[in-house]
């Protein structure tokens, strides 16, 4: 059965609002996950970037646009990539979700819409959101 999703849970002992700061404000995105030009805004097309990666056909440039924004508990933007920008073939949807739950935050995030020719990118980057995700433990302040 092919795999179109990347599902992860996290449970974090900050609150929502820090969660939140770093899924959405471009210098702390840069923190764990790479450089952006991110804007909370509806619509905003954005872009990450990073080094181009040939044996995924990726050229490093990931192309976005925020679709949905519930403050503090839902952000939701497509994420397009590939070896040009007018011909993606990776183009999937990042669904984060923050729940308050026992003094902390359980975060989600489902990554969907992967096609069959994407399933090595799926592969990398079912453990690549894993690995980001805990850098950006490492950067919340402990409480």
């Amino acid at each position: 059965l092919m795999k179109t999703e990347i599902k992860h849970k996290w449970f974090y002992n900050q609150s929502p609002e820090e969660i939140w700061e770093y899924l959405t404000k471009a210098e702390l995105i840069e923190k764990w996950l790479m450089p952006n030009d991110f804007k909370l805004k509806l619509g905003y097309e954005f872009k990450f970037t990073t080094n181009p990666i040939p044996s995924l056909n990726l050229d490093g440039t990931f192309y976005c646009k925020v679709l949905e924004i519930v403050p503090l508990k839902k952000l939701v933007y497509s994420w397009k990539g590939g070896l040009s920008k007018n011909k993606p073939t990776l183009e999937t949807i990042v669904d984060w979700t923050l729940e308050t739950k026992d003094h902390g935050t359980e975060l989600t995030l489902v990554h969907s819409g992967f096609k069959e020719e994407n399933n090595s990118i799926l592969t990398a980057m079912f453990d690549g959101w894993d690995k980001n995700i805990q850098k950006m433990f490492t950067n919340l302040t402990p409480h």
